[in-house]
């Protein structure tokens, strides 16, 4: 029963189609060479298809669900109408028609630069919505790092040259006066800042040489006094002598000898 209404509905839906395409004339294809059009009005008509036809497959590009293969087709396919805007508006122009392709707003990429193929005037192959995301095709637009190359020993030497190292720098005497007012004002300024040294060091000789003066003169402050005795001139040189005696009698005496030595110290002492 279902099925019987679907066929009358389907029927039906025929009958008003054909009763209300009676009153209208036959669709027109486009001619599949602009040459083919010898009327300005009518080749402006089938340019504006042309634009309407790619905005639609440029909304339908952005979904990028629709498979790859699906994305190229749409790709070309809006490719192909660029370029045949492109012959309908060079067809206007020759039938008297406006210049559309002069006076289109420049398109531009993201960075900025015009996009030739946009406007019909180019004629390189573009890629919008999620073709731009293909596998072939992501890599097109990747812009690779600049890469620094390293110059070469035999680079860098080439441009070393006996100015490089200074010579003949001296030959107009230029340098010379130079060189000696630096080393003038140089000098000037180092024996200025001995001189200032210099007096601090005086004055502070002089601080240190008055206090103690004064220490000196002062009575009522305690005296320190040294409870060591210390040798005086002779004894350090009697000392030093019998040093020398004590090694160059352990040098050339006997162990035997020593003992009878000291044998005779000791009955010396006895006595």
């Amino acid at each position: 029963m279902a099925r019987n209404e679907e066929k009358a509905q389907s029927m039906l839906n025929r009958l008003l189609a054909s009763k209300t395409a009676e009153g209208k004339e036959p669709k027109q294809k486009r001619p599949y060479l602009a040459t083919e059009c010898h009327d300005v009005v009518e080749a402006d008509k089938w340019r504006q298809q042309i634009l309407r036809e790619i905005g639609r497959k440029v909304m339908e590009i952005q979904n990028a669900g629709l498979g790859d293969h699906r994305i190229r087709d749409l790709n070309d396919e809006i490719n192909k109408l660029i370029r045949e805007k492109g012959h309908w508006e060079k067809r206007i122009v020759e039938l008297g028609g406006p210049d559309y392709a002069k006076n289109a707003p420049k398109v531009q990429d993201s960075q900025g630069f015009e996009i030739q193929g946009a406007t019909g005037k180019g004629s390189g192959y573009r890629y919008f919505g999620a073709a731009k995301q293909l596998p072939g095709v992501k890599e097109l637009f990747e812009k690779e790092a600049p890469r620094q190359l390293r110059r070469t020993r035999h680079q860098m030497y080439a441009h070393i040259n006996a100015d490089y190292y200074g010579f003949r720098d001296e030959e107009d005497g230029v340098l010379e006066k130079v060189e000696a007012e630096a080393e003038r004002a140089v000098r000037q300024k180092l024996m200025e800042e001995w001189a200032g040294k210099e007096a601090e060091r005086q004055r502070a000789l002089e601080s240190v040489a008055g206090g103690m003066e004064d220490g000196n003169a002062a009575s009522d402050e305690p005296q320190y006094v040294a409870y060591v005795p210390l040798p005086d001139q002779k004894e350090i040189e009697a000392r030093i002598v019998q040093k020398k005696k004590a090694e160059l009698l352990a040098k050339y005496s006997t162990p035997a000898l020593q003992a009878q030595q000291q044998e005779a110290k000791a009955l010396l002492s006895g006595q």
